[in-house]
């Protein structure tokens, strides 16, 4: 092919020619870019738009329920003793706050052991139940031997005792338990252990043994004279000259000794008491205070028979009876003995401490659970791992005390409930298996009874948070008191007293509607700029004139402009009355004056203004929540069948114990599914025993509650024993989900329980919400989709069936807004499907424009083509020209 250079044969500028016509050809492709630059510039529009909106939403989300705006505010005078937050329940008001005590969690240990991996015991098995109850009656604390009989005459030598570490006043005075009592009484403040004395009884052989006399009748006919005195009462008496038999014998003391008579009295007030006789021989004298008694015979002369002698001589005989004390922790807590003679108050040297006289009741709101310890994990470690992964109310970790050299035994197995307050104190048994006894080295490392044998020693007992609020006395499980003040919960930090401030928050309440304030005006001018027409300068806002921004703003300003339906019980049915209005602008104002009056007069019932609020005329029908489908109005409530629980009743009455047989283990399922759950069914072991029938029905409902994977799912169940004394257990839910059924796996059969009772499941409650269909969930009833009640949720309790009044439900100004907002929004909202459709026009042009340039290709190749040959045409033209004047010049010349 040859060369071509378009314009050279004929001069034509080909080129010049082709690119003019091409400017001319290619003027739509600006066209395009413009349409193409308009709709990205309104796509970045609803950006700007959508993220307003989207901050808009998020300003109100925070507005649509009731206790943004019906909030209070609690201050203590003192916030180290306590905190405290006030509900919408609570009542402004001050109240004084006494906190006396704080709860805590009852913790016990172990003797110490040389490892923690050496089995303890043979690994015989071994089931341990732990229980968790109240202690009653008793004390915590020790009990003292009978004080030494040099006290009475030498007194305790100062130094001789001390209470964690406190030393107690003692010297040559202190000469009996009630002295030695009053002693540590008055360091109980610091040393938190009081004592108590208990009552001195003389021997129980001073007069005679074995229902046989000792005392020999008196005979002063020798000259001489007879005096007995008890704790410095003449109580007999006998002059000179009186043969034996004839004046004081067991018999005359005896008759001497009667309540009604003259020594008898005498003794009273002297605060000593009298049992047995003298006859008898079991003649004994008691002082509940602790004071020492002496019990002493006066002789002159010649004089046979008395105290412990028949016919011998009597030369007067002197006894003194000394009582003994025991220490009482006031908070349970071990008591330290020391000192330089603590056992002249008969004590020993020391840390310990132990329940005296208490009992042990199960509570069965707490759970219990079995461990089993076989050769397996018959070691610290192995007991440890068994009971922390039993996870029912009770931890265990092992402490070592740091106690070194080949006899050591530092490490400590120690137990402590995952609750506070008194009903998480422990009691654990052991059984063993198959008829054997328990292992009697794991009985002697864990048994503990608070009401009998305690192996383990308690460190810290389970406590109650004591307080008094008004100087009414409030006790609570844990550090937090509700219910004290109604709507109010206390969190008590440290004894103390602290008053307590309720008052309405109408800081928070202002903040609440100035926010709503803010967001409108923020989002109103964000509409404005987008929409916006400026005269001056004749150009518009990339929205200008768009129907989905003019319908938002107009259905925003609607939707203020409407007063508010379906609230009941309140005269704020717009904004206007609590000083909200509309400026010229379009912009929303806010009157503080106004706003601050409503406060006052009306401060529970603003919120309906801005929430979603639902009131009943039934306080058993309960507001839980709505939808964005749900309309405002009021609805007519009928209940065609309540909510029950799934239950297990017992046909049999329980006796007065049942027995409970070793290895009894029962399959549990509790709140079962179709189909069913594994996790929902789980073997418990009942410890064998006697029950009576509360503490069968406390031991069944501990039991079921203390299996992990119930309690993991939100899954327990209830135990009664009804007036006719028959059994039931019960889930604590309600619904066609509960359910409960037991089967034996082995020992006892449920049928002793129980007798022929069958399970039957629970049903969902049923009705109707204004007329309209309603699904049943529970206790839960909620309107169903296409109704105007969509959405509705509402908690049906009470066991009324039938009409249940009305309920009122309205959508305040805030909620309708931010379900406006979420219908622009979201990936089926106005402003995505907007865009959506701007970006499909601005690909479509794009697609138009690359047509458009691929046909301008093909016009440009046509005009340099046609151009080109022209050029040819013209030059070749020119070459015949030239050739032709060359030769007519030829001629010419011829």
């Amino acid at each position: 092919m040859g060369i071509s250079t378009p314009g050279i044969g004929s001069g034509i500028p080909v080129d010049s020619i082709v690119s003019k016509l091409m400017a001319v050809e290619s003027a739509p492709l600006a066209d395009f870019d413009k349409k193409s630059a308009s709709y990205l510039a309104q796509v970045s529009a609803f950006g700007n738009l959508s993220g307003a909106l989207g901050s808009f939403s998020g300003a109100l989300a925070g507005l649509t329920s009731v206790s943004s705006f019906q909030t209070l505010v609690s201050t203590p005078s003192d916030p180290s003793v306590m905190t405290a937050t006030a509900g919408s329940t609570a009542q402004p008001g001050t109240y004084r706050v006494n906190i006396n005590q704080l709860a805590q969690a009852q913790t016990l240990a172990s003797g110490g052991y040389k490892t923690t991996t050496a089995a303890i015991g043979l690994g015989a098995k071994t089931t341990i139940n732990f229980s968790l109850g109240t202690v009653s009656g008793g004390s915590f604390g020790l009990t003292g031997a009978q004080l030494g009989a040099s006290l009475s005459s030498g007194g305790l030598t100062p130094g001789s005792l001390s209470i964690n570490n406190t030393v107690i006043a003692s010297d040559g005075t202190t000469r009996s338990a009630r002295l030695l009592a009053d002693a540590i009484n008055a360091k109980s403040t610091t040393t938190g252990v009081s004592a108590k004395a208990a009552a001195t009884v003389t021997s129980a052989t001073l007069f005679g043994a074995a229902g046989a006399s000792s005392f020999g009748d008196v005979d002063t006919s020798g000259g001489g004279s007879y005096s007995l005195k008890v704790g410095g009462v003449e109580i007999a008496a006998q002059a000179a000259g009186t043969a034996g038999g004839g004046g004081v014998t067991a018999a005359a003391l005896d008759a001497a000794l009667a309540p009604n008579s003259a020594v008898g009295r005498a003794l009273a007030d002297a605060n000593i008491t009298v049992s047995g006789t003298a006859v008898g021989g079991d003649l004994q004298f008691h002082n509940q205070d602790g004071s020492n008694i002496a019990v002493a015979e006066a002789v002159t002369g010649s004089v046979t028979g008395g105290i412990g002698n028949s016919g011998a001589a009597n030369i007067g005989s002197s006894t003194t009876a000394v009582g003994s004390i025991s220490l009482i922790s006031a908070d349970g807590s071990p008591i330290s003995v020391g000192g330089t003679n603590p056992a002249g108050a008969g004590l020993t040297a020391g840390v310990g401490g132990a329940y005296l006289g208490a009992s042990f009741a199960a509570d069965s709101t707490r759970t219990s659970g079995n461990v089993v310890i076989d050769s397996s994990n018959n070691t610290l470690q192995g007991i440890m791992a068994a009971i922390n992964k039993g996870n029912f109310g009770v931890t265990a970790s092992i402490v070592s005390d740091g106690a070194t050299g080949a006899s050591a035994t530092p490490n400590h197995l120690i137990l402590t409930s995952t609750a506070t307050g008194v009903s998480s104190t422990m009691k654990i048994t052991l059984s063993g298996s198959g008829g054997n006894p328990p292992d009697p080295d794991l009985v002697s490392l864990l048994g503990y009874d608070p009401g009998g044998v305690q192996s383990l020693s308690q460190k810290t007992s389970a406590a109650d948070t004591l307080a008094t609020v008004n100087g009414i006395a409030v006790t609570s499980s844990s550090t937090s008191i509700s219910g004290a003040v109604t709507g109010v919960n206390i969190s008590a930090l440290k004894v103390g007293s602290s008053t307590l401030s309720v008052s309405k928050d109408s800081g928070s309440l202002s903040t609440s509607v100035s926010g709503f304030v803010k967001a409108y005006n923020d989002l109103n001018n964000q509409i404005k700029q987008l929409g916006a027409y400026d005269p001056d300068t004749k150009t518009g806002g990339p929205l200008l004139g768009d129907t989905t921004l003019r319908n938002l703003q107009a259905s925003i300003r609607r939707q203020l402009g409407t007063s508010i339906a379906g609230l009941q019980g309140t005269s704020l049915t717009n904004l206007s009355q609590i000083g909200i209005s509309f400026q010229k602008d379009g912009s929303l104002t806010l009157d503080n004056a106004k706003l601050q009056k409503a406060v006052t007069n009306n401060f529970n019932d603003i919120a309906g203004l801005f929430a979603a609020v639902g009131h009943g005329s039934d306080p058993e029908v309960k507001f839980s929540s709505s939808g964005t489908n749900t309309k405002a109005g009021d609805y007519a409530i009928n209940i065609t069948q309540l909510a029950t629980q799934g239950t297990l009743q017992g046909t049999t009455v329980l006796p007065a114990e049942t027995v409970i047989d070793a290895d009894t283990t029962w399959t549990v399922t509790l709140n079962d599914t179709t189909p069913a759950t594994l996790a929902n069914t789980a073997t418990i072991s009942l410890p064998a025993g006697s029950y009576n029938p509360s503490q069968l029905a406390t031991l069944l409902q501990s039991s079921i509650n203390g299996v992990s994977a119930f309690s993991g799912a939100g899954a327990t169940v209830s135990a009664t024993v009804g007036d006719d004394g028959k059994l039931k257990l019960a889930s604590t839910n309600y619904g066609a989900k509960s359910n409960i059924h037991i089967a034996t796996a082995t020992g006892t059969d449920i049928s002793a329980v129980f007798g022929t009772g069958a399970s039957v499941d629970g049903v969902d409650v049923a009705g109707t919400i204004g007329g309209y269909t309603a699904i049943g969930s529970g206790q839960s009833l909620t309107g169903a989709p296409g109704a105007p009640v969509d959405g509705l949720k509402l908690t049906i309790t009470g066991d009324t069936i039938g009409s249940r009044g009305s309920f009122g439900f309205s959508q305040g100004y805030a909620y309708q807004l931010n379900a406006l907002a979420a219908g622009y929004l979201g990936a089926k909202g106005a402003i995505t499907s907007r865009t959506t459709g701007l970006n499909n026009s601005v690909k479509d042009i794009s697609k138009q424009k690359d047509a458009f340039s691929a046909r301008l290709v093909d016009i440009e190749a046509r005009y340099r083509a046609q151009y080109t040959a022209l050029d040819t045409s013209i030059a070749s033209m020119n070459t015949t020209a030239s050739f032709l004047t060359q030769q007519f010049a030829a001629l010419a010349k011829q």
